[in-house]
């Protein structure tokens, strides 16, 4: 499919219930350069199809248990200090990572805690040339608890560690479920978001007319920054999975 090449299209696997060197060949074949979300163990799946992982796992760790607590630092550097090497190596840019449940803390004492044990990670992500990108999340819906919330939070936790190595994974899916005012949101936090997730709300199904947000407006938005990154494809399709894709970027392809 010939696309537009403003946006660079990506697609999140677990979202379509097919082996996944069947979605890369069809990824493909759509036109998605990336397929994300992948472990060190499958990233050889996509070279092999041409393709790259434009957000890759680091940790065996969930979104549930980040780095807001302190009991799993060491842990998570010991993981980090051994993937960001290969991500790189694998000739990939980015790795995931996540602040973890509140767990009763405070928003103030989590920031602290992540920003604790993200520092020796970032400098070993600094030499690899590799961002380390913590996803938005909604507490409301999907990940109750969650403590990276919202964009101003993850800010917050940007500021704090001032380094280009360290970015947000702007999910625009959870962010209207959080805080709205998206595309607004994302022209003033440009400098801070290195990626960008897709899904319908309500329910996360197609990014159609079904649902309240108008993407290809989104898209224009993101693209007016100077965004060069991916936009990866993560609804759950409630139609076929491959038509659905194809048209979600189509649409996006602005």
């Amino acid at each position: 499919m010939a696309l537009k090449g403003n946006i660079r299209h990506s697609v999140c696997p677990w979202c379509y219930a097919m082996p996944l060197e069947d979605l890369i060949v069809a990824a493909k074949d759509i036109g998605i350069t990336s397929v994300e979300l992948l472990t060190p163990e499958q990233w050889p799946l996509v070279t092999k199809h041409g393709l790259t992982c434009a957000m890759a796992h680091a940790t065996p760790l969930g979104l549930e248990t980040g780095f807001n607590d302190l009991s799993l630092h060491a842990q998570l550097l010991k993981d980090y200090s051994l993937n960001i090497p290969k991500a790189a190596d694998a000739g990939l840019q980015n790795v995931i990572c996540f602040s973890g449940n509140r767990n009763g803390l405070s928003d103030a004492q989590g920031l602290e805690n992540c920003a604790r044990g993200l520092e020796p990670i970032l400098k070993i992500a600094a030499r690899h040339n590799i961002t380390v990108c913590m996803e938005l999340l909604n507490s409301r819906v999907d990940h109750k608890d969650y403590q990276c919330d919202h964009t101003a939070w993850g800010v917050a936790l940007c500021e704090k560690l001032g380094s280009e190595n360290f970015k947000l994974l702007y999910d625009i899916y959870h962010m209207q479920i959080m805080e709205g005012d998206v595309i607004a949101t994302i022209r003033q936090n440009k400098k801070y978001i290195a990626h960008y997730h897709t899904g319908g709300v309500p329910g996360r199904h197609e990014i159609d007319t079904t649902q309240e947000l108008y993407y290809p407006a989104i898209m224009e938005a993101i693209v007016a920054t100077g965004y060069k990154g991916f936009v990866a494809q993560e609804f759950i399709p409630v139609k076929d999975p491959l038509t659905s894709l194809r048209a979600a970027v189509q649409l996006c392809d602005v």
